[in-house]
């Protein structure tokens, strides 16, 4: 691609985002791009899969951290008219040049970019030789397309998030075809694109400069499909719904995501398939809240078990378990119980965490009644004032 048509190029235009957008809103814009624009959505439609080619090259550049840094340092330099537009060097030589310069011949930019002339400066060899693929390594075939990554939202009882469960879902998107084994090739065997001779790259010279671009006539692939799956129409894929079998592992938590790599949607013409990201929501419990790994439940006691010590019986994820309450324990208290929390798929187990509350009853006999109001004159008798040196109370 000539350096006059790349400086055209706007990718964040052609995705629709503004320049300062983040990885997930180009993300999102490039995902609805291509799914409204899809070869298979718009059967003929010449318009919409330009849109769809587009939109691809865009997210190539700007969906890959270090490739949009140097796109964005390459449209900068282009925009200030570093070395006069890359049409020549003038008089000046242009930064990292001394005395004057000027080309005499074409020659390709990435010799002159990343073949060490300018090794350890960190910018223009990487610049050009990395947007173009190209570098002092030699010429690289285009980087294989991939599936779309899909994303999921599932909802789990408290329990089963914290013991792990497994659970099937139904996805709808491209899949591979079964005609043609994902290829798009009816006979299953895509031939060498003539026009890059396989290397998915074609050089162009124009003005001073040459430079390589991915093949459009394959898109990079260094393949053509020249008898085209009548069922897929060449893609390799079809939509279709399909349901897979999810593991989620123990000790997940609200909001947290599942990444199932592989299990997103077929790649086109064989090449690897998508991610599938589950968002998983928990339901909150009628016993147990969740403090990282540990569990964390409230058990109404009476208050002769805190006063004269006892030992109870606490709820756990699996049997219930005995803890002793010392005596003189106040209300509020937290015991620990060492491993009885939630228990990661890595083996790492948190604690439980039983937090002992003084439940008062609300009706009581008079046999109840008369013995503690002689436990509460004995109390009093021997000095007890639960409220003696309280907010300066005596």
């Amino acid at each position: 691609m000539a350096h006059n048509e790349w400086a055209e190029k706007d990718y964040y235009r052609d995705l629709g985002v503004s320049s300062s957008a983040g990885a997930d809103e180009i993300k999102k814009a490039y995902r609805k791009l291509a799914r409204d624009n899809h070869p298979d959505k718009n059967p003929g439609d010449s318009a919409a899969e330009e849109r769809f080619k587009k939109a691809a090259e865009a997210y190539s550049v700007l969906g890959d951290d270090k490739k949009r840094k140097e796109y964005d340092e390459l449209k900068a330099l282009l925009a200030s008219g570093g070395f006069g537009g890359l049409g020549g060097f003038g008089g000046n030589g242009g930064p990292g040049f001394s005395g004057g310069f000027r080309t005499s011949q074409n020659f390709d930019a990435s010799d002159l970019f990343g073949e060490g002339r300018f090794a350890g400066d960190g910018g223009l060899g990487d610049i050009f030789g990395g947007l173009f693929n190209r570098g002092g390594a030699g010429r690289h075939a285009a980087t294989p397309t991939r599936g779309a990554d899909v994303e999921t939202h599932i909802t789990l009882e408290f329990r089963e998030a914290a013991k792990g469960t497994t659970l099937p879902i139904q996805l709808s998107g491209d899949a591979p075809c079964t005609d043609c084994h994902g290829s798009g090739s009816r006979s299953g065997n895509p031939s060498t694109c003539g026009d890059c001779n396989g290397t998915g790259f074609k050089s162009e010279n124009k003005g001073a400069f040459g430079f390589s671009a991915p093949c459009t006539t394959c898109g990079g692939t260094g393949q053509v499909i020249t008898d085209p799956c009548a069922t897929c129409s060449g893609t390799g894929t079809v939509r279709r719904t399909r349901s897979i079998t999810v593991r989620i592992p123990a000790g997940v938590e609200d909001g947290q995501k599942v990444r199932l790599a592989g299990q997103g949607e077929a790649g086109p013409n064989g090449k690897p398939a998508g991610d599938l990201f589950v968002t998983v929501s928990v339901k909150k419990d009628a016993v147990f809240t969740r403090k990282g790994d540990d569990l964390e439940v409230t058990v109404p006691v009476s208050f002769t078990e805190l006063a004269l010590g006892d030992t109870i019986t606490v709820p756990t994820l699996e049997a219930p378990v005995r803890v002793k309450v010392p005596a003189g324990t106040p209300s509020g208290r937290i015991l620990r119980v060492r491993g009885r929390g939630i228990t990661r798929s890595s083996g790492v187990k948190g604690d439980l965490l039983v937090k002992v509350e003084v439940h008062v009853p609300k009706d009581i006999s008079a046999a109840e009644a008369s013995a503690l109001r002689t436990y509460a004159q004995a109390a009093k008798d021997a000095g007890y004032n639960p409220r003696a040196g309280w907010a300066g109370l005596s």
